[in-house]
């Protein structure tokens, strides 16, 4: 009989995005659908931008914000609820980098480093986008993203340009298993 290490929960950031329909509604939807169920913890989640458009045809603006958790979950699995997740709110994929109900990338998963062509880790295109970066700078000001360095430098590095945070923009997660809200916290 041979054991079987047990799973360690680590860290996982995931950056979420809407630029169909009620853009802020959907990001709460998402957030509620990523922590309906156990095995996805959400430590923070930060503030909402509105960010323009990078690649793709031409579209409305995005909103985005950057969920903090922790999991034991594979990180197939936890793909896999982020897919679910948009699935549920109508996201469908018809045109690369178009337009979307809901849009969940998973950016990092611990330290792990993955070339997987179903989901590569970290999120190889994560320290080209702001929109990914300020949120996550915002919520987590030490960040790094494995294999790339300081959230702080790639975002010095990047800049601004076209990303806005909202000052209205709230959103909260909620726990399945304790039920209660975290809003900006860090365990």
């Amino acid at each position: 009989m041979t054991a079987i290490a047990p799973r360690r929960e680590r860290d996982v950031v995931l950056a979420l995005g809407s630029n169909l329909g009620d853009r802020l509604t959907n990001l709460q939807r998402g957030l509620d659908a990523l922590s309906a169920e156990p095995g996805l913890t959400a430590v923070a989640v930060s503030g909402v931008f509105q960010t323009s458009p990078v690649g793709g045809p031409d579209q409305p603006d995005y909103l985005n914000a950057v969920l903090l958790a922790v999991s034991e979950l594979p990180a197939l699995a936890i793909l896999s609820r982020c897919q679910a997740a948009e699935h549920a709110l109508g996201r469908v994929r018809t045109v690369r980098w178009g337009a979307r109900t809901l849009d969940i990338d998973v950016i990092a998963c611990g330290d792990e480093i993955s070339d997987d062509p179903v989901l590569t880790l970290p999120h190889p295109r994560a320290c080209e986008r702001a929109f990914v970066l300020a949120p996550w700078h915002e919520v987590d000001p030490g960040a790094r993203l494995p294999g790339a360095g300081l959230v702080a430098d790639l975002l010095a590095e990047v800049g601004l340009d076209g990303v806005r945070r909202l000052d209205d923009g709230k959103l909260s997660v909620v726990q399945a298993t304790a039920g209660q809200a975290v809003a900006g916290q860090r365990r």
